[in-house]
Parts: C-alpha cells; sequence; structure tokens
C-alpha cells in the first residue's frame, strides 16, 4: 500500500449507543448551519461500531473523554471532548461540532487520523492518551 493511501484511511471507530444517538440527533439538527463538519460527523458515525454503553473501553474517546494529543501542526494538547453548549476553548473544552471534535470522536489511544481544518487544510493527529469522562449535560 502507499504511503499516502495508508495516511487517508481512517482507523476504526468505536461508539456508545448513548453516544452514538446523542450526537446523530445533534448532527442531523446543524447540518444547516454547519454542513462540512455536520456531514463529515455523521459519516463517522455511519461506520463507527457501536457497542453498549457498559461495554466501552476506558482508553476510547467518547463524550466527556480528556484527550492527550499530538498534531502535524500543533504541540501537544489536552482538551474535554463536550456538546456545543459545555464548549469554552480558553478551558479546553471542544465542541464535538468542531472539525477536531468530529476528528477525535471514537479513536482510541494509539490511533492517528487526518482531518480537515476550518481553514481547509489537512492535517494528522494522534491521540496519546485518554483519561476518565467528565459527566456531561444532555444535548
Amino acid at each position: 500500500m502507499s504511503p499516502e493511501k495508508k495516511r487517508n484511511h481512517k482507523p476504526a471507530i468505536i461508539l456508545t449507543r448513548t453516544d452514538h444517538e446523542r450526537i446523530s440527533r445533534l448532527a442531523e439538527a446543524h447540518v444547516s448551519r454547519n454542513p462540512e463538519v455536520c456531514e463529515e460527523l455523521l459519516s463517522e458515525l455511519d461506520r463507527a461500531r457501536i457497542v453498549q454503553d457498559n461495554k466501552i473501553g476506558a482508553e476510547v474517546v467518547r463524550m466527556g473523554s480528556t484527550i492527550r494529543f499530538t498534531s502535524d501542526r500543533i504541540e501537544e494538547r489536552t482538551v474535554t471532548l463536550v456538546f456545543p453548549g459545555e464548549a469554552d476553548i480558553a478551558a479546553n473544552r471542544i465542541s464535538i461540532l468542531t472539525p477536531i471534535g468530529a476528528a477525535l470522536i471514537g479513536l482510541s489511544a494509539g490511533q492517528s487520523i487526518d482531518w480537515v481544518a476550518r481553514d481547509g487544510r489537512g492535517r494528522r493527529l494522534h491521540v496519546e492518551q485518554v483519561g476518565p469522562c467528565e459527566i456531561i449535560k444532555v444535548a
């Protein structure tokens, strides 16, 4: 396999049934306002393996997870993945309805993914560690 094809291959992702349902409703409700991100998020949801809420490993990114990652454009960063109403970039709380939020959901520690930033540039991130989940509000 050529390096370019390998780089564009999307890694397997896992989602809990609850996260899948909540994020699907959210993306569908916001697709007219934010079509690029919502369509990418819906695509990610379509390819995800869905598991029962109590059958997901602690190393998998889900809503409320704290994630430490590296990027080809950003030094190491730690963020918490949240629903839009809880997002606060100053507090490192990023929305699932951002390009990076859509890229992170369902990944596991050790996985990498290519994503397109709001400026249209392709980027790559690598999940270093997934920490404990916060209790989050229903979107």
